[in-house]
């Protein structure tokens, strides 16, 4: 199975992309979130990824962050949502804001995803929160400074690093030095100080 991808991204469109892995083009399958925080074409990327199979194709899923991928492979255990599916709830709803309405039962902040309608809704609702680690749960209810605040906190840093040229691989070296760095690990200091990083090298 394939569960990672690091090469050059050649095609960028919403919910698609083909990335070259040492001349081999994979199509990979992403959710707004992850399209968001991509680099342009030509620039190298890297993709967490799950390996979709059914008798009568492989398909590619990718992901940027962990969580994402995470509420994705459990959205689609449940009965009825499939990968398309699972790609449409996650292009709807930010994954954190998805797990936290689950757990306060919220169907109504569900039904507002583009595609979802109340059945489904309240499928999600229902079985996606018996299907999510407890430990995720802890922390996406605890203080903004905790591990959930530190994942929103790098894929923020790392969209405003891409969007100011860097490549990936730099940017993200440069992203975890900086959430390292002691102080308040606010979104100006932490960006002042991934520049800063991006220098050292």
């Amino acid at each position: 199975m394939i569960a990672r991808l690091n090469g050059r991204l050649v095609e960028k469109q919403p919910t698609r992309l083909v990335v070259d892995v040492h001349g081999v083009g994979y199509e990979v399958q992403v959710p707004l979130s992850t399209f968001y925080l991509l680099p342009a074409p030509g620039a190298d990327v890297s993709l967490r990824i799950h390996t979709h199979v059914r008798e009568d194709a492989l398909s590619l899923f990718g992901f940027a962050t962990a969580l994402e991928q995470l509420v994705f492979e459990r959205l689609i255990t449940i009965s009825g949502i499939g990968p398309k599916l699972a790609l449409v709830v996650l292009s709807g709803i930010d994954p954190a804001d998805l797990v936290r309405a689950v757990q306060a039962g919220d169907v109504g902040r569900l039904t507002m995803i583009p595609g979802v309608g109340k059945k489904t809704a309240e499928r999600i609702g229902l079985e996606l929160k018996d299907r999510l680690p407890q430990p995720l749960i802890a922390e996406l209810t605890a203080a903004p400074g905790g591990p959930t605040g530190e994942i929103t906190l790098r894929a923020d840093l790392l969209s405003a690093l891409l969007n100011l040229g860097y490549h990936r691989p730099l940017a993200e070296k440069a992203v975890d030095a900086a959430l390292k760095a002691p102080g308040d690990p606010t979104f100006e200091r932490a960006l002042k100080q991934a520049l800063r990083e991006t220098g050292r090298i």
